[in-house]
């Protein structure tokens, strides 16, 4: 007899008859199929395992599979040679920073050796810068000897002589200004002219220009000095100066005490363009006395 295949109802309505004890047997096995898979007949196991190989190969992409099949591709550790050479060149780095940082802070700082070889540029071997040193270190940091900014920065050295600079004025102003090269001083420059703008700052900085500009053997300072330091000081802020320098210049006075030259300033602060507050009983020096009446007959006339 020819070996039955089980195929499913189909084959066996088909093929040939078989006794009914292996028939009711066949129809067991295909409703237990069926229980298990929901299908219509059975089909060999064989069939099923090749059958499902194929709808997994052809469900999954080809990344996928690959994926699947190759193990994930793990980052190089670089070679303890690279490693060091990687750490000394961070180092090197940090190293380059630290150091400009580092230079940048000493050019910034204050040196005493600096500003005394700087002092020397224009003292030569002498341990004061004279006249043509003076002249050297004006053009230097761009500033006319008139100016009066010179004056300012005079007297924040306290210097005691017109157009001298000893050693010890220089480092003792210079330090405290905290300036130790050309550059420092020329940046220092609007702070210097800024004091002026302060009424206390520039009442000790007038005074200071009566001591400063006079002959050490004189009490008094000349009229024609005395004139060049009163424009330099009031000519630009207070408006009766030039009417002032005219008193002086037909004036018979040949010096100023510094009692006049203090209430110069205080005259100049207090008194009205038309002079119509002055007392003349008030405590004025005959200086003024005769400067008003001088004005008023001008005006008069």
């Amino acid at each position: 007899m020819e070996e039955a295949r089980w195929a499913g109802p189909e084959c066996l309505a088909a093929g040939p008859q078989l006794p009914a004890e292996v028939r009711r047997a066949g129809g067991d096995t295909a409703r237990r199929a069926r229980d298990r898979g929901g299908q219509r007949g059975v089909s060999c196991p064989k069939m099923h395992s090749d059958a499902a190989a194929v709808r997994s190969l052809r469900s999954c992409s080809s990344s996928d599979c690959f994926s699947k099949v190759m193990p994930p591709r793990k980052k190089r550790r670089p070679a303890s040679g690279d490693d060091l050479s990687a750490k000394k060149s961070r180092h090197d780095s940090m190293y380059r920073k630290y150091d400009s940082t580092r230079i940048k802070t000493e050019e910034e700082a204050f040196s005493s050796k600096r500003c005394l070889e700087w002092f020397y540029e224009y003292a030569g071997t002498d341990d004061v810068v004279g006249p043509e040193g003076m002249e050297k270190f004006c053009e230097d940091i761009g500033v006319e000897p008139e100016n009066v900014v010179m004056l300012v920065l005079a007297w924040k050295l306290d210097a005691q002589n017109m157009g001298y600079f000893t050693l010890q004025e220089w480092l003792k102003g210079m330090t405290s200004l905290q300036c130790d090269t050309t550059e420092k001083l020329r940046n220092t420059l609007d702070y210097l002219r800024s004091l002026l703008n302060d009424s206390t700052n520039f009442k000790l900085i007038y005074r200071y220009a009566f001591d400063f500009a006079r002959e050490k053997d004189q009490r008094s300072l000349d009229i024609n000095t005395a004139k060049c330091m009163l424009g330099l000081l009031l000519g630009k802020i207070w408006p009766l100066f030039p009417v002032f320098h005219q008193f002086l210049e037909q004036s018979k006075y040949k010096v100023i005490n510094k009692d006049q030259w203090c209430n110069v300033l205080e005259f100049s602060r207090t008194i009205n363009l038309d002079l119509s507050n002055y007392d003349e009983d008030g405590a004025w020096p005959v200086l003024l006395d005769e400067f008003v009446e001088w004005y008023k007959d001008k005006q008069m006339s």
